[in-house]
């Protein structure tokens, strides 16, 4: 029984400190723009292009020309995007992740 005990509080141990390595972000910590980039978007807008519509792309004239002026606007987009673009709602990406991506996105991409 003691032994039983001891390799289940064991495992709960590794279950628990495995699992902090995952959350997203911890209190305090700063969110990176371009790694959340990286890892949600890139994939589609390499160098701030678009691989599914060349019309749509990051930079900040083709932006503009698309009514999208403000990192507002930006999250707004990674809410709730036109035809071709995958929804990252707040169980993707957390409301502070997409603001970070959206500067690093002002930023960058010019």
């Amino acid at each position: 029984m003691r032994k039983t005990l001891v390799s289940t509080a064991a495992v709960l141990a590794v279950c628990l400190f495995a699992s902090a390595g995952y959350c997203e972000t911890r209190k305090g910590e700063k969110i990176s723009g371009k790694n959340k980039f990286e890892e949600h978007c890139a994939a589609c807008h390499p160098g701030g292009g678009n691989t599914i519509n060349q019309m749509k792309t990051l930079h900040k004239n083709e932006l503009k020309a698309n009514g999208v002026k403000s990192a507002k606007d930006i999250i707004a987009k990674i809410r709730n995007p036109g035809p071709g673009m995958t929804k990252f709602d707040e169980k993707n990406i957390s409301n502070a992740e997409a603001k970070a991506i959206a500067e690093y996105v002002q930023k960058t991409f010019k």
